[in-house]
């Protein structure tokens, strides 16, 4: 299976390790991930703020070097997947955009984790994982942009979903039952309104240790980031936030590197612990 990959510019900085576990679990997956050439910022969020059109070009900069490709697109950051999907709605309906540059909208734009919830690729998941993430209980958020508005997002259960838990069911973690899966970090407001992100993550780790959870599993790199950082004031004890496709990348591995630790402000020692819990019970 060949796939265009836009990778987006989170992953690139901040998001890094996102990026490297999405490539190594396409690859553990027998996924052939093909960048997209020259491809530049989806113009999220400061450009689509700021000046709609302009914001709107850029996205569709992208999906127009994507048809040249030929693949559907492979999109790990939730807000770079919902400007595509927008900017892919745009030149289908909004003549504003129909400068007859060669969009078929044949190709699909799909978010990571719609796409490793498969049903064939979790099935592949649970053949081909050596190792097991034994007792990790995590809380699965999902946030905003994957998700909605559902007209752009296609998420068929967009106030219930559920891909985050079968991937992480399929490598062996316990996905928690709990209240604000789907509840907004705040991450738009994270830099001008603290005080309102630091409430909104608050009341959302707070849910996910109630409900026993270790850590939180997200898609999203806004919310891994601003949920791990806004957790930790007023001397409160954090979870760590991780990827689903760290989960995938330590269960293909067996191992979560001491580098990978360095990306998180909150201890992700839980991860490895899960995984050496699993390897004394693999012997």
């Amino acid at each position: 299976m060949k796939l265009s990959y836009y990778p987006g510019c989170s992953l690139e900085g901040t998001a890094a390790d996102y990026d490297r576990s999405v490539r190594a679990v396409c690859a553990g997956l027998g996924v052939e991930l093909i960048e997209i050439g020259d491809w530049n910022c989806c113009g999220a969020s400061s450009a689509h703020m700021t000046a709609h059109h302009a914001g709107m070009r850029l996205a569709i900069r992208n999906l127009l070097l994507a048809e040249q490709a030929g693949h559907d697109i492979l999109v790990p950051c939730a807000a770079c997947f919902q400007r595509l999907k927008a900017a892919a709605e745009a030149l289908r309906e909004d003549p504003l955009y129909w400068d007859g540059q060669g969009y078929t909208g044949k190709r699909r734009i799909i978010h990571i984790s719609t796409f490793l919830a498969e049903p064939n690729l979790v099935a592949k998941m649970v053949e081909v994982l050596p190792h097991k993430l034994t007792g990790l209980r995590v809380a699965c958020y999902y946030g905003c942009l994957s998700l909605r508005p559902p007209r752009l997002s296609e998420a068929e259960n967009y106030e219930m979903p559920d891909t985050l838990e079968r991937i992480v069911t399929a490598v062996g973690a316990e996905p928690v039952r709990w209240s604000h899966r789907t509840e907004c970090c705040s991450g738009s407001l994270t830099m001008t309104r603290a005080d309102i992100a630091e409430k909104l993550v608050g009341d959302i780790v707070a849910a996910a240790a109630r409900a026993g959870a270790q850590a939180l599993v997200t898609d999203c790199p806004m919310c891994q980031a601003n949920v791990e950082s806004r957790q930790l004031t007023g001397g409160r004890e954090g979870l760590p936030v991780f990827y689903a496709t760290e989960l995938i990348s330590a269960a293909l591995s067996g191992d979560y590197p001491a580098r990978h630790h360095r990306g998180h402000l909150v201890d992700p020692g839980v991860l490895p612990r899960s995984l050496a819990v699993s390897g004394e019970e693999v012997r």
